[in-house]
């Protein structure tokens, strides 16, 4: 079996990464909205879903919901960040009203809430001088 990376001997990231996550939200133009305040790019916008790029390339994908979202209910994924005391801050003056920065064992972290209701953890990046 071949390497799937090109430049394997001078690339030090993990091979495979993560292509698409997908969000059904209640309203997509508004979600949309806000994921881009976040720090995400704009890949792709239609109706009813968006295309929206993290770092390191995995597509964050926002449709619409088939159903309810139960406020409250926790992302299927958390994000993270270098800094997250800054990102706090920064979300905090966007008036996102982040929850207070709580440390772990190998993350320090703050929750926010989304547009359709979703908890959304922001923690604090563990991967140090590796690439990503």
């Amino acid at each position: 079996m071949s390497d799937p990376t090109p430049n394997r001997n001078s690339d030090e990231r993990p091979p495979v990464a993560i292509g698409h996550v997908s969000l059904p939200v209640s309203d997509v133009a508004t979600s949309t909205k806000y994921f881009l305040k976040l720090g995400l790019r704009s890949i792709h916008e239609a109706g009813n879903f968006t295309v929206l790029e993290l770092r390191g390339g995995t597509h964050l994908i926002l449709s619409t919901a088939d159903e309810d979202i139960t406020p409250g209910a926790k992302a299927p994924f958390d994000l993270m960040v270098d800094d997250v005391e800054f990102a706090r801050k920064k979300y905090d003056e966007l008036g996102m009203a982040p929850s207070a920065i709580k440390n772990g064992r190998i993350h320090s972290g703050f929750t926010i809430v989304d547009p359709s209701g979703y908890e959304i953890s922001i923690t604090s990046s563990h991967a140090g001088n590796r690439a990503v």
